[in-house]
């Protein structure tokens, strides 16, 4: 009887892959861990106890079929894996990337529970679809006989890209649209190299692309076309616009130079990875060579420009807080990275002015304290008399969230129906949203949100449209009867 490869964490401990010295990386915009050697993943899938209730799939969004992949990489059983893996993901190796492990599927490993460390789940994720790309394994989509039906896809962000795959692998006429000049929405642009090389998102585009999908670069809706143009060209549409309506700080000087947007500072860096040029990286106004940088914000956008700022050569780099270490939105393996290349936390601190005559030079802040649980359940901070202080700073960055744009009237559609949050109004049961024909998936219909919920909802919405177009062809008379009606 053939030995049982798997719940070797008893003798077999926790190891990620190796990450690159602080030092070094710190010096370019490449991912910071290298990948497993074919062994070290089969060693460390072979640490799943393959419990008969799997929690890690469970607080996965997709479900991912996790201690199954697992098993079969233990097994050397790799192509298995992929396609296992594949079958429920439209983006595995993106999502073994950057989905925050800890807080979904590490966070509820039973051997975690036992005190064990959990499985290595995420980066075992990447290495099976890294190998995947590289023997070959990855086919291209094959669609469907053509059902003479096309849909059109705003924003291409994950949700949208993954309801083009699907949608086109079901043999319709797609076509995505989307105001940037590259797609991948912020994969693309949002997140640095560092955590995904933009390598990885293009050879995703360029398999929908090879696969007949059309793709309309710097297309504005509203203004280019609008709705109900879209609506009369397509059977469907898909809106998955994100969210990327920067939310505010209302303190004295605001408007200061030098106080900058989130996604700003993001995009021009991640632009200038591309080669492309940037002027207002150029110039120096969201370049932050040289410069005291300060963050506000304390989720994982707040982290990837902490960590972009080190790389860009800043002089010094803080992020300031107002809330604990313990109740910090992103990512806990991001703030321990941030640290270890060099920037400092000033934890329990908000802004309250900051200083400058027509360019920012510092940030006036207070010690803030936690009080009362709010309406979420979380301790709300509030000020601490007498407390305050200054930050020298050449840069201030505000990376405080986003909020939904106006769709109704940028799109100008007044009858998009939206919640009061400012996201899209759907129809949970068939993802539609107050127009006929219209979905809506992602963030635009969540709020901001983890790539791996746009890629769920993206995988869902291609369903529910597929039902909807189905009904909407059975109904259609046949082309006979029409023209001659």
């Amino acid at each position: 009887m053939a030995e049982n490869p798997m719940l070797s964490f008893v003798r077999v401990g926790q190891d990620y892959p190796a990450k690159r010295d602080a030092e070094l990386r710190n010096d370019d915009f490449r991912e910071i861990s290298d990948r497993y050697a074919i062994a070290k993943a089969e060693e460390q899938s072979s640490r799943c106890s393959q419990c008969g209730v799997p929690y890690c799939s469970t607080h996965c969004p997709l479900h991912n079929h996790i201690p199954d992949w697992l098993r079969l990489t233990a097994e050397g059983r790799l192509r298995e894996a992929y396609e296992l893996s594949n079958a429920t993901s439209t983006m595995p190796e993106i999502c073994g990337r950057i989905c925050p492990q800890d807080r979904l599927c590490e966070g509820n490993c039973v051997i975690e529970f036992s005190g064990h460390g959990a499985v290595t789940i995420g980066s075992v994720e990447k290495f099976i679809t890294d190998t995947a790309w590289e023997q070959g394994w990855v086919e291209p989509i094959r669609p469907l006989a053509d059902r003479g039906q096309s849909i059109g896809v705003i924003g291409a962000g994950p949700a949208g890209l993954t309801t083009a795959e699907l949608m086109r692998a079901r043999g319709y006429e797609v076509h995505v649209y989307d105001r940037h000049d590259r797609a991948g929405g912020l994969l693309t642009y949002g997140i640095p190299g560092f955590k995904l090389e933009k390598e990885i998102v293009m050879r995703r585009v360029a398999r929908l692309e090879a696969a007949g999908i059309t793709f309309h670069y710097g297309f504005a809706v509203g203004s280019d076309a609008t709705l109900a143009q879209l609506r009369e060209k397509h059977d469907a549409l898909l809106i998955a616009t994100g969210v990327y309506k920067p939310r505010a700080i209302k303190a004295p000087g605001v408007g200061v130079g030098g106080v900058v947007d989130a996604l700003d500072y993001l995009t021009a860096s991640n632009r200038k990875g591309f080669g492309d040029a940037v002027p207002a990286f150029d110039d120096g106004s969201l370049d932050a060579a040289g410069k005291n940088v300060v963050v506000i914000g304390g989720g994982d956008t707040a982290m990837d420009c902490v960590r972009t700022a080190v790389r860009q050569g800043a002089r010094s780099v803080k992020c300031l807080y107002r809330r604990d270490r313990a109740n910090m939105p992103g990512s806990q393996r991001e703030t321990k990275n941030a640290e270890e290349e060099g920037v400092e936390f000033v934890w329990l601190s908000a802004p309250e002015a900051f200083d400058g005559d027509g360019q920012v030079s510092g940030v006036r802040a207070a010690k803030m304290r936690l009080g009362a649980p709010d309406a979420s359940g979380r301790r709300a901070p509030e000020a601490h008399p007498g407390s305050e202080f200054r930050l020298d700073a050449d840069l201030v960055i505000k990376a405080l969230g986003f909020d939904a744009e106006d769709l109704p009237k940028l799109f100008g559609a007044d009858d998009l129906s939206v919640t009061r949050w400012g996201t899209l109004r759907i129809d949970h049961k068939t993802m539609q949203t107050s127009l006929d024909g219209v979905f809506a998936a992602g963030d635009i219909v969540r709020g901001a949100s983890l790539v791996v919920w746009a890629i769920r909802d993206g995988r869902d919405v291609a369903e529910r449209m597929h039902l909807y177009l189905k009904a909407k062809a059975k109904a259609a008379p046949p082309l006979r009867e029409a023209v001659a009606a």
